[in-house]
């Protein structure tokens, strides 16, 4: 499951991966965290009193909203300032309230995700071990998304909001942190990452980890050229206490792909910066990182290594005459190159890096997906009696180490073998009775690499599938090939050189040397 699906949200964008860290924006990078406070509201009063209150509220809410303007033009000067780009209009700005933005929230959420596609996210969640089989997707979502509202830039509005039970003195660095957000927008056009390409989420939540990494730099230097700034958020959220009852809920993959483009992306920035200011920051707009392994590892991107484009063929036909099942169209069909169809200027263009075929070398960035991924549109529902192709992306080695540390539980040992990764690319399919189908093939930077993911990947296969048994192969292809038989189909896991494929849930009747064949070629 790639972490792109919940990396990074603007008002409008049509992809849930954006949805859930706007509302989540220094917190996760370990530096904010939201207050929150209680008002009690009684029923039981007279009209005269109910009248009375109501002029009272409508005097306190003009009155806030004219100190949050005031309060954003002060913040919005002095960030201009710290992140060095020039104020090009006044961001408009005002409070909104937690009913407000709870209907903002759905109102997007569902005008932006089919059922289909967010029944695809659940689905790919389920069967690459990262939540359980009882989990439901979007019911979560929604309440994650209201627990950790805060205030949000909207790129369509071009407009600040903030939440209006928040301390307003309290929240100035949450304010520079999406201020940076509006600074970006008049520079650098934020509206162009929400018609991401489908099929390489990976490069999707890279670019958005650039775009929070570096309003999360802006925001910590906010709070060292202001300390008292940064005292009174923390004396408010003594105050106000904070709520994260659901991300405490939340699979491990989900929490941990909300923090990646804060943590990891400020980290990134920083080390940008070191080589060239905010200049070179700015410029990373134009050369946009192009994978997680160029946020992980930011020497790659200095090198500007792209990439391997990994292709899969549609095996719907396989899988539906192995199992005697009518063919029936794939739900979706195999995806453009995301790089040769980018609609941003300045990565097409780059000349590319040759891929490394060193060794993996050095420490990784320490952790903070999934995400999740930008999923296929499928307007009317599908027949359940026949396999469809209802996803096909990149996992990334933000993902990979995702994946195998869901089970392995030993970070260092999943970020070495996550580390080399090339390229790659996965395809989920549905069928009868709820079957599910996952291919996965792998590039690596060199056989070693390829070698060492391999192995890890064995391990973790032998903990998520409990009960596998193991089936007994030649001596000749025992270290090349894996297998099992599962509850949930067969799995195999085969290397050829620096490539690794795997196929997780061969439903019986299926030739597991068929399929492998079928997807090598």
């Amino acid at each position: 499951m790639s972490s792109k699906r919940l990396a990074d949200y603007k008002s409008e964008s049509p992809t849930m991966s954006k949805q859930i860290s706007l509302f989540l924006p220094a917190r996760l990078a370990a530096i904010l965290a939201l207050s929150s406070l209680v008002v009690g509201i009684s029923d039981g009063a007279h009209a005269p009193q109910r009248s009375r209150a109501l002029k009272r509220e409508v005097a306190t809410n003009a009155s806030r909203n004219a100190a949050i303007v005031a309060t954003t033009s002060a913040v919005l000067k002095e960030t201009s300032e710290i992140r060095e780009l020039a104020i090009l209009r006044p961001v408009r700005s005002g409070a909104e309230s937690r009913a407000d933005i709870e209907r903002m929230l759905v109102r997007n959420l569902d005008k932006q995700r089919t059922p289909a596609e967010m029944h695809a996210t659940e689905l790919s969640l389920r069967k690459f071990g990262l939540a359980p089989s009882e989990f439901k997707y979007r019911p979560f979502i929604i309440k994650l998304l209201t627990e950790q509202v805060a205030g949000y830039y909207d790129t369509k509005e071009q407009r600040f909001r903030l939440a209006d039970w928040l301390d307003l003195e309290g929240q100035k660095p949450v304010m520079a942190h999406e201020l940076t957000h509006a600074l970006q927008d008049q520079h650098f056009n934020l509206k162009r990452f929400e018609k991401w390409p489908r099929g390489d989420s990976d490069a999707e939540i890279a670019a958005h980890a650039l775009i929070e990494g570096d309003a999360t730099l802006a925001m910590t230097m906010y709070m060292l050229k202001y300390p008292m700034v940064a005292l009174a958020f923390t004396k408010s959220l003594a105050a106000g206490g904070i709520s994260t009852e659901q991300y405490d809920l939340a699979p491990r993959a989900i929490r941990e792909s909300l923090i990646f483009p804060y943590l990891n992306g400020s980290q990134w920035a920083t080390q940008v910066y070191k080589r060239g200011g905010w200049a070179a920051v700015s410029k990373a707009y134009t050369n946009l990182p192009l994978s997680t392994e160029q946020i992980i590892h930011s020497e790659k991107y200095f090198s500007y290594e792209r990439p391997i484009k990994v292709a899969l063929p549609d095996v719907t036909n396989l899988l539906s005459a192995g199992t005697g099942v009518s063919n029936q169209q794939s739900a979706i069909s195999k995806q453009p190159s995301p790089i040769s169809n980018s609609p941003f200027p300045g990565t097409a263009g780059v000349p590319p890096a040759p891929r490394t075929r060193s060794s993996k070398s050095g420490a990784i960035a320490s952790r903070p997906l999934p995400p999740p991924r930008k999923l296929p549109t499928a307007h009317r529902p599908l027949p359940n009696d026949a396999w469809h192709r209802i996803e096909s992306d990149v996992n990334g080695e933000w993902s990979y180490y995702l994946i195998l540390d869901q089970f392995l539980n030993s970070p260092s040992e999943s970020k070495r073998a996550a580390a080399g990764w090339g390229g790659d690319r996965y395809e989920l399919y549905e069928g009868p009775g709820g079957q599910v189908f996952l291919a996965q093939l792998t590039a690596w930077d060199t056989d070693d690499d390829a070698s060492e993911f391999f192995d890890a990947y064995v391990k973790r296969t032998k903990l998520r599938y409990a009960q596998a048994s193991p089936v007994e192969l030649a001596s000749a292809d025992k270290d090349l090939r894996r297998e099992w038989r599962t509850d949930e189909g067969g799995v195999v896991i085969e290397i050829r050189g620096s490539r690794v494929l795997i196929i997780e849930g061969i439903p019986d009747g299926l030739n597991a040397d068929a399929a492998m064949k079928a997807l090598w070629s």
